[in-house]
């Protein structure tokens, strides 16, 4: 059973008058203040929840969006514990969740992504890149539809949302004129009405390690800093790097603007641990996940190496490849 509604998105219309009913620029000029609040909280891009929203709740005129204030269809599920409302889906009087305001659904939708293992691929994307999220969200059975993706991103594109992920204000009385690249992966340095420039890599001079991209902190950098000049989420940095909401940025330091990856490049097998390394350096330095370090050399989390270990950056402790692990069940 799919997880949302959106088969009967057409039947979701009340009987509420004409005169009650919102448009979509009306819906969008509302609730794009909540889906940018959870964008910055939980990584989802702004972009994706509105066009989801848009297309659920119908504009925010459907039964469940008037209703039961649910504008992503979200059904009930046997871990949900609140109010709930009935309507007709792909079953007769299917159980949906009813919220008691309309920023409980936003935040349940968010919630919904992050706490579902299908969907934890997703987050490894850019929060820029709405055409990756959208075909993401297809590829993990979010909706039945075979088209989804593409009325998703018709959604984001013909109503310019891809501008909220890349911090530009959406006003319907004057739409911002944009360039063809500003629909690009990542978002562009091209120049809005609003004055609003995504700064994309021309502040720092990035390196890459292990094919993955990183620049070096100068005095004064912090972590708001560095996510607003590489157009991405501050969750994004503190996850790739390891971090933690009270990490201080030190001039000197890398910081990996991308997920850093698996196992190290070819030619480093190993490493000789020197006096003072730790497991986070040691990360650091070869591009890759602290927590596949962690487990490639078979330690607990937190522990730190001895002087003179050998460290193992791509196979396990055990000589076995990730490949022979895996079918092996070790």
């Amino acid at each position: 059973m799919r997880p949302l509604a959106f088969g009967a998105i057409f039947l979701l219309l009340t009987t509420v008058g004409f005169a009650q009913r919102i448009t979509k620029e009306q819906y969008i000029e509302k609730y794009k203040g909540i889906a940018i609040e959870q964008m910055k909280k939980n990584g989802v891009p702004a972009s994706i929840i509105m066009a989801q929203a848009l297309i659920e709740s119908a504009n925010g005129n459907g039964r469940l969006a008037v209703e039961a204030n649910n504008h992503f269809g979200i059904k009930c599920h046997k871990d949900w514990k609140g109010p709930t409302i009935h309507h007709d889906d792909d079953a007769p009087q299917e159980c949906f969740r009813k919220y008691d305001d309309v920023r409980q659904s936003f935040e349940d939708h968010s919630t919904y992504l992050l706490s579902n293992k299908r969907y934890a691929f997703l987050f490894e994307l850019s929060a820029t890149d709405y055409k990756s999220w959208a075909y993401g969200l297809k590829k993990a059975g979010y909706a039945t539809n075979p088209r989804y993706a593409e009325i998703l991103i018709k959604q984001i594109e013909d109503n310019q949302l891809y501008l909220l992920d890349q911090g530009v204000d959406i006003t319907f009385a004057s739409k911002p004129s944009v360039t063809t690249n500003s629909k690009k992966r990542g978002g562009s340095k091209a120049s809005r009405d609003e004055g609003f420039v995504v700064d994309i890599y021309n502040r720092h001079s990035t390196s890459e390690c292990n094919g993955v991209k990183f620049v070096v902190a100068k005095d004064g950098d912090s972590i708001d800093k560095l996510a607003d000049q590489y157009g991405l989420m501050r969750w994004q940095l503190y996850k790739y790097n390891e971090l933690t909401a009270d990490s201080v940025i030190r001039s000197g330091q890398r910081v990996y603007v991308q997920p850093k990856r698996n196992r190290a490049s070819k030619g480093n097998e190993f490493y000789t641990v020197k006096e003072g390394d730790t497991m986070y350096q040691i990360a650091q330095s070869y591009g890759i996940k602290l927590k596949a370090l962690y487990k490639k050399n078979e330690m607990k989390p937190g522990e730190e190496p001895a002087v003179g270990q050998k460290i193992y950056l791509r196979s396990f402790k055990s000589g076995k490849s990730w490949l022979e692990r895996l079918f092996s069940g070790n």
